[in-house]
Parts: structure tokens; C-alpha cells; sequence
């Protein structure tokens, strides 16, 4: 069985009966006006993480998410979209298509405002979207680009950045490692299905992101999700998994190579009331920046003694300068 056909076994089993521990980080359910989380869907909860957030979601954006679970995101998403169609989501799990529809009529009895019918479910693969070129403003997946391995990733990333629309969003939330699993681990196809094995270290995930087109690559936020152990797992070393969260977006790369937030700031405290680089970057004194990488390292080396530059937090909440 390759490692595609474990996975969708995997999820077929979770659609026909709900495994509440599938994953032991689930994205937090949107607390908002009048959105009402029906059980099932809940108990139907398999990310790893958040991935969208409401300020992602102004002005009725177009949104694509792809491996639907019980419908929760989704119905989330359909909170800023009321249209029909608004919201469009791919699964290539014939059962799992299944219970998200049923879900979607508990939804509409416990939610004034929702139909069904904002959402357009449809069969698919990540790695062949059946969706047009340029038509979506906020795509987002959880947890499951992490099963691909290299090749298929590449694929799966190419084909989200294909129907983003100029300055669309991708945002996603998957396990990350430090170090590379060993031989057992990543050809071990029932982990790889549960996202486990095909950890990657977060250089490497922000590569294969910016490799494909991305200018600009928000971390949003990492956590921790679970430890490989010995007694366990086919390791011979305690491995520390975390969750993170990033939003790529379809910007132009600029010339010198993508922006990169990671939670710097950069501090100007000397004897002026701000300082300017002359690059586009103004510090008002003594009053935190969000910088980039790129943008830290040049401030760095301009070897000022009134310039401060703090570590990655690897918690990035937008505000910044490139």
C-alpha cells in the first residue's frame, strides 16, 4: 500500500467513524457572533494547528481549502462569505465529502445564517486542483501537505500558488522537526498518513514555499505537537515534532530574494526621534518594529550601536516593514 493509499484508508475510517484523538493539536473553534460548532463537526476536528484567521478574511475573499475534515473550517469560512460558492472544498475521500454534507445540514439547524450551499464540495486531488488559474483570494490546508513527500509537495505547493489570485494567501499549519527523521521513520507509510513522518525542518518548509514563487512568508506561530520516542516509534533518538502555522503570500519576489518574518522586531534608542535607512524603513525611537529577516540582517550590518535587533519569536501578527 503506498503512502497515499494509507492515508486515505486512514481518513475514510475517521469519516465513517469520528476518532477524536486523530490529532492531538486541533485548530481552536472561532468564537464569533451567531457561529454555532455542531458536535460532530468538533468531534470531526483533525488539524494540527489554526490556519486562517479573521483578518484574513475581508471583503467576502474567495476561499479554497483542501481536505475538508468534518466541514468545520469551512463552515467558519462561510461566516465572511455568505454567497453561494463562496467557499469551495476539496477532498479526494469519497466518505469523508460525505459526512462534511451531512454536517452541513446540522449546521444550517443551529445556525440562522448558514446554507449549505455556500460551500461547493468537490472531489479532488491537492495535487490536481480542479479549480481555474487565479480565481482564489485565501487558500488554506491543515495538516495535510505534510504527508506528501518532496516531489508531491512541490506539486501540491505549485498547484495552491496556481489558482491563487495575485496577492492571495496560502495559509497552512503542519508538523515541523529540527532534524531529519531517520530511514525508518520516512518510509514508514502509516506515519507519513498521520503526518508524522513526513516532518521537515522549518528552513526546508519555507524553502519549498519560496522555491515555487512566494515573495512573502509570514510564521505565525509554532507549537508543540508531539515526541517520536524509541519505546514508540522506529527511532533511535527522542524526536520533538511542533506545529506551525504560515501564510505564504502570492507576492512578486523581489529582486534580492523573498521577505521572511519570523517575529524580529528592530529598536532604534538612540539621540535622534527616529532613524531611516534610506531603504524604505523608518524606526521611530524606542518603538518596536516588525522587520523581516532580509531586513534584519542588512539593519545588522550596518553595525550601529543604537539599533537593536531581537531574536526570531517565530510569532509574526503583521504590522511589519520589508
Amino acid at each position: 500500500m503506498s503512502y497515499l493509499e494509507a492515508t486515505n484508508d486512514l481518513y475514510k475510517q475517521a469519516a465513517l467513524t469520528p476518532d477524536v484523538g486523530l490529532c492531538c493539536t486541533t485548530n481552536p473553534i472561532w468564537e464569533l457572533p451567531g457561529l454555532k460548532i455542531p458536535k460532530i463537526m468538533q468531534e470531526m476536528n483533525y488539524g494540527c494547528g489554526s490556519t486562517v484567521h479573521a483578518r484574513d478574511l475581508s471583503n467576502n475573499p474567495k476561499m479554497l481549502y483542501v481536505g475538508v475534515g468534518g466541514g468545520m473550517e469551512l463552515l467558519q469560512f462561510s461566516y465572511f462569505n455568505r454567497q453561494k460558492g463562496g467557499v469551495v472544498g476539496i477532498d479526494v475521500v469519497d466518505e469523508m465529502l460525505e459526512a462534511s454534507r451531512k454536517n452541513f445540514k446540522i449546521a444550517e439547524e443551529q445556525n440562522e445564517w448558514f446554507k449549505s450551499d455556500f460551500v461547493d464540495l468537490k472531489k479532488g486531488d491537492a495535487l490536481n486542483l480542479p479549480v481555474d488559474d487565479n480565481t482564489i483570494d485565501v487558500a488554506a490546508q491543515n495538516c495535510l501537505f505534510n504527508i506528501f513527500k518532496a516531489e508531491d509537495l512541490k506539486r501540491a505547493i505549485e498547484e495552491m500558488y496556481r489558482v491563487l489570485k495575485p496577492h492571495g494567501k496560502l495559509v497552512m499549519s503542519d508538523p515541523t522537526c529540527e532534524q531529519q527523521m531517520n530511514e525508518a521513520l520516512r518510509s514508514d507509510d502509516r506515519l507519513r498518513a498521520l503526518c508524522l513522518s513526513g516532518s521537515i525542518p522549518i528552513k526546508d518548509y519555507i524553502k519549498a514555499l519560496t522555491d515555487v514563487g512566494f515573495g512573502t512568508i509570514e510564521i505565525r506561530a509554532r507549537k508543540p505537537y508531539r515526541i517520536l520516542a524509541p519505546n514508540a516509534y522506529p527511532t533511535d533518538e527522542l524526536i520533538y515534532i511542533e506545529s506551525i502555522e504560515v501564510a505564504a503570500i502570492k507576492d512578486p519576489m523581489p529582486e534580492d530574494g523573498p521577505c521572511v518574518f519570523t517575529g524580529k522586531a528592530a529598536i532604534y534608542y538612540g539621540t535622534e526621534d527616529y532613524f531611516d535607512d534610506k531603504k524604505g524603513h523608518i524606526l521611530l525611537k524606542n518603538q518596536p518594529l516588525a522587520v523581516c529577516d532580509k531586513t534584519a540582517g542588512a539593519l545588522a550590518s550596518l553595525d550601529r550601536e543604537d539599533v537593536f535587533i531581537s531574536k526570531s519569536t517565530f510569532h509574526y501578527d503583521g504590522g511589519g516593514c520589508c
